[in-house]
């Protein structure tokens, strides 16, 4: 009895990466740049949440 051949599939890439979170300094310009970057999210969670309420 013949079994059919089974090609295990490639194995996917885990080497590490740099992450890009870790690699910039936490600054207070930095902080400030992310928190202003974020006031259009911000408004729309603070739009959805009244919604719920």
């Amino acid at each position: 009895m013949d079994l059919p051949a089974y090609e295990a599939p490639a194995e996917p890439d885990r080497a590490p990466r740099d992450n890009r979170i870790l690699a910039e300094p936490a600054t207070p310009a930095a902080c400030a740049r992310d928190y202003a970057d974020a006031a259009k999210v911000r408004a729309e969670i603070d739009k959805q949440q009244k919604r719920t309420r």
